[in-house]
């Protein structure tokens, strides 16, 4: 469940600039150069369509054993993609509530609906962009997983 906006970090993510800004309460904002999907004029709408999705996510879990150095994962699909998608006949109705539930309950949505899912914050970043993650270098993805903790908001803007 998202935290107060002053109660913990906070992450922003600018697609278009291409940057990632951490925000620690009582600490100087820290920016981080990052890669987006390969699709990066569009929103994410559907699995496979390489697009970095916008919006109000929160980390849902933490893997310190990635393939790509530390991962945090988003809660993508979040409630307004579950609604685009019902009313899109993307999801049915099962998958549409059990998206909301588990925003509800800050646990990490279904992951292998047509909506797509496994939206990273991750290390490995490389000049070609992603699959849809945001990637970052090593000891950046190092820095934001250590300080970070599951809640954490995380805002993805054009």
């Amino acid at each position: 469940m998202p935290r107060p906006r002053d109660a913990g970090p906070s992450i922003l993510v600018e697609r278009s600039r291409r940057r990632l800004t951490l925000r620690v309460p009582g600490c100087a904002p820290r920016s981080f150069p990052v890669a987006v999907g390969r699709n990066a004029s569009a929103d994410k709408a559907v699995e496979g369509d390489e697009a970095t999705p916008l919006g109000a996510f929160v980390v849902c879990a933490k893997n310190p054993r990635s393939r790509y150095t530390r991962s945090l994962c988003l809660t993508y699909p979040n409630a307004e993609d579950a609604d685009r998608g019902l009313r899109d006949g993307l999801i049915d109705a099962a998958e549409h509530a059990a998206i909301h539930a588990a925003i509800r309950a800050g646990r990490m949505p279904p992951q292998t609906t047509r909506l797509g899912g496994e939206i990273y914050l991750h290390g490995g970043r490389g000049p070609e962009g992603t699959r849809g993650c945001v990637a970052l270098d090593d000891a950046a993805i190092h820095e934001i997983f250590e300080t970070v903790t599951l809640g954490t908001p995380v805002r993805i803007v054009p």
